[in-house]
């Protein structure tokens, strides 16, 4: 019976040291997680915000004051603008999406790992009952 508590003994040290483990990696995650979405993609962010809405409002002051460009030409020159932050727009968003689904995935993974040595701790535990 001694052999058997030792190995629960030894399974419950190996699941604590799993657990402990865990709650590192979840902390790193969340580290990865908040860089992904901080301040400093923020402030990319704006920045380019305002160099988009800063050149569409000088192209638009200039066509109303000077008839420097066409207003075909500058109508056109805004809409190629607003097209391009949108497909930027898009491919960031693409790309949290895909980090996303790669920690969720990775998550996933470990989270079944430990069912399954949870579910093998149980059975040795059962066995030992039984005894």
């Amino acid at each position: 019976m001694s052999v058997d508590h030792e190995e629960w003994k030894k399974s419950k040290v190996q699941l604590e040291a799993e657990i402990a483990e865990f709650e590192r990696e979840k902390e790193e995650i969340k580290a990865l997680i908040g860089n992904i979405g901080g301040k400093s993609y923020s402030k990319r962010d704006n920045v380019i915000n305002i160099v988009f809405l800063a050149i569409i409002i000088i192209l638009f002051v200039l066509e109303i004051t000077t008839h420097w460009l066409p207003a075909f030409i500058s109508l056109e020159i805004s809409v190629l603008l607003v097209s391009i932050k949108i497909v930027w727009m898009i491919h960031s968003q693409h790309k949290y999406n895909h980090f996303i689904f790669w920690i969720l995935n990775t998550i996933e993974f470990r989270v079944n790992d430990v069912g399954k040595k949870v579910k093998k701790i149980e059975r040795l535990m059962n066995e030992v009952e039984r005894r």
